[in-house]
């Protein structure tokens, strides 16, 4: 209370030196008390693929440290302080210190980088999300939420949005469920706890669309994968959306050269999980090409095929040394259902008397996959009918070459995008060789002026669908041998280079 009597009793210099020490011991008291009443705070998410992590050791005794997956926190320490979880992020822009409790994930005023948009659509159309900071998975709700503070989303409205995604390559297939990534506030009631935390990145991605197929298991799967994985140095987990058991343990050898830990049937959680870091799809340019985008990180093609030839204990890397003392081996990929090779055998007999050893094969879903990529890397040239069997060229040594036989119905420029250009990044020699009209077995269902004949471009404008099943499902060829021969004879010549 202020007394007039006793404020005379001093100097106009002493009076204001007494109050400013008055308003300082003031504050002194009111920061003591409120440090006394200052609530503990619980340890919850760990955020960060390359973090430097200031840890009490009693905030941390419950958690798992390494690939840290850290079930259900509930450690609590007497000291408020040391219940404090910092985290400083080692990105390649400014870092951040967040400081991350079981309520919110907060950090220094004005320090939120804008990180929009988190998804974009990569040519011809795949969804890809690159998200960091507290990134919750709730498989329940197929939704990834980046948490951010409320005071955060009133500062930059354009944040908070909403992205519906298909975390494959090949959008609208019908076949792949649709995920939702979403950016909320820390404060909403909609956002999932976090139930296990992890200090790897994640990547999530579909096992929906055409797997089962060999071509687009390489083509939408395995080589999207290694793209986008290889930065991470195997330090990833595969997040798996419309699991389907069979496909990871086909391509369990080669899977686990792309990551340390089993792959996550993120269908099935029950509990949400937590990353500091998730991409939501795969990068993808082209049929099995590693995509642009991802050279800054030192993926391509040539180390694709190392891995392959790792993976499957491939001999040949290069066409050569022994290869100019031996007959070049030639395989004809067979075809039993659609776009039969329907004289395979004079073919084959053609290619002998050119000086070939010749193998035929097909291979399935139920094939072993190591001993046919062995045997595809034994041979110096693949013939075949455009279709799935030529993935296999990925076996076949550089400098090997590979003979596309191009069906009828102007599907060249599908069969030079799915194979052709493919071929170059491999460092195999490519030929091609377009059937005519008297090779295909349509010139037996429709008569010569027909439009299927005459005006594929017309059906083409029909639809896929009905492309689909007039080109690629109800056409045999029957090579005209004399013809293919000098296709066959330029191999050689090639392999002789």
């Amino acid at each position: 209370m202020y007394d007039p009597i006793f404020a005379k009793s001093f100097s106009r210099f002493d009076r204001r030196r007494f109050g400013c020490f008055a308003l300082a011991l003031s504050l002194f008291v009111a920061l003591s008390i409120s440090s006394a009443f200052k609530p503990t705070l619980h340890p919850l998410t760990l955020i960060g693929d390359a973090v430097s992590l200031q840890l009490s050791i009693s905030a941390v005794e419950t958690m798992l440290i390494g690939d840290a997956i850290i079930d259900n926190v509930t450690a609590q320490s007497e000291d408020s302080a040391k219940n404090m979880l910092v985290i400083n992020e080692t990105a390649a822009i400014e870092p951040l210190n967040l400081i991350v409790t079981n309520e919110s994930v907060t950090e220094p005023e004005k320090k939120w980088r804008n990180v929009e948009p988190l998804c974009r659509v990569l040519k011809p159309g795949a969804d890809y999300c690159e998200i960091e900071g507290d990134v919750r998975v709730d498989a329940n709700s197929s939704t990834v939420f980046l948490v951010k503070p409320r005071s955060y989303l009133k500062l930059d409205t354009n944040a908070a949005s909403d992205w519906i995604i298909e975390p494959y390559p090949r959008r609208g297939t019908g076949f792949v469920k649709k995920w939702t990534v979403k950016v909320a506030a820390e404060d909403d009631g909609s956002v999932p706890k976090c139930g296990r935390l992890h200090s790897l990145p994640a990547l999530l991605f579909s096992i929906g669309g055409f797997t089962g197929n060999h071509f687009h298991d390489f083509a939408d799967l395995l080589v999207p994968l290694f793209t986008t994985s290889f930065r991470f140095k195997r330090d990833v987990h595969f997040l798996a959306a419309d699991y389907k058991p069979w496909w990871p343990a086909k391509y369990r050898p080669l899977l686990l050269r792309l990551t340390g830990s089993e792959i996550l049937d993120i269908d099935r959680e029950n509990t949400t999980n937590c990353y500091g870091r998730l991409i939501a799809g795969l990068k993808f340019d082209s049929e099995l090409v590693v995509a642009d985008s991802a050279t800054s990180s030192g993926a391509s093609m040539h180390k694709f095929r190392q891995l392959l030839r790792q993976t499957y204990s491939l001999d040949r890397a290069i066409r050569g040394g022994d290869a100019a003392a031996r007959r070049p081996r030639l395989m004809i990929v067979s075809r039993k259902r659609t776009r039969i090779l329907t004289n395979e055998d004079r073919i084959s007999r053609a290619a002998a008397k050119l000086g070939f050893e010749v193998v035929s094969a097909e291979g399935d879903r139920s094939t072993n996959l190591t001993k046919f990529a062995q045997l595809v890397n034994s041979c110096d040239v693949m013939v075949g009918v455009h279709g799935a069997g030529l993935t296999n060229m990925l076996f076949l040594p550089e400098k090997a070459v590979l003979i596309q036989i191009v069906p009828l119905g102007a599907i060249d420029v599908f069969a030079k995008l799915d194979f052709g250009n493919p071929a170059a990044g491999m460092k195999i020699r490519y030929l091609d060789y377009k059937i005519e009209m008297k090779e295909s077995s349509l010139i037996q269902r429709y008569p010569a002026d027909h439009p299927v004949i005459r005006d594929p471009i017309s059906i083409h404008r029909k639809g896929w669908g009905v492309l689909r099943e007039v080109y690629l499902n109800n056409q045999n060829v029957t090579i005209d041998v004399r013809r293919f021969r000098a296709t066959l004879a330029k191999a050689l010549k090639l392999l002789r280079r």
